[in-house]
């Protein structure tokens, strides 16, 4: 079996929240829209079936992680690049050269009270979380089972 991998994802939760992950059909989703290379480099190429999401909100009055999820289908061509109605529409992407991809992500939980950014920053487990350095905007980021497991255990 292989190992399983562990991230955070972000999302606007004016956008969509983890409340709307899980009123979806079978509580899951695809996550599309991400524009950014080295992030769809890593859902193209690292996430695997059942690997371990943060759901992270972001850009809000109180930013930090809502929930948890997982990846439940592989990185395919992310249709909405080729959408010209969508927001997230790239006219150099095409059928046979996609350049977007996304997963497919399922809820699994929310958590009782959000982990706000300022209390994982204040978690010296969590010193190297990538979310956490200064300057990072990547709206995906791999995170380490001892970040995850540290992360589990503020609840």
């Amino acid at each position: 079996m292989s190992k399983c991998n562990y991230w955070l994802m972000k999302s606007e939760p004016s956008a969509f929240s983890i409340d709307d992950l899980k009123k979806r059909p079978k509580q899951t989703d695809c996550w599309s829209g991400v524009r950014n290379f080295q992030a769809r480099n890593m859902m193209r190429d690292e996430m695997q079936l059942n690997d371990k999401i943060f759901f992270y909100h972001s850009s809000c009055k109180v930013p930090g992680i809502a929930g948890t999820a997982e990846v439940v289908k592989t990185s395919y061509p992310d249709h909405t690049a080729l959408d010209p109605t969508s927001q997230y529409f790239d006219p150099k992407a095409s059928k046979d050269k996609p350049i977007w991809y996304m997963v497919d992500v399922k809820f699994v939980e929310k958590f009782p009270d959000l982990i706000s950014l300022e209390d994982l920053r204040n978690n010296k487990d969590l010193k190297d979380m990538i979310l956490l350095r200064r300057g990072n905007r990547l709206s995906i980021t791999p995170v380490t089972q001892k970040q995850w497991d540290s992360i589990m255990a503020m609840l």
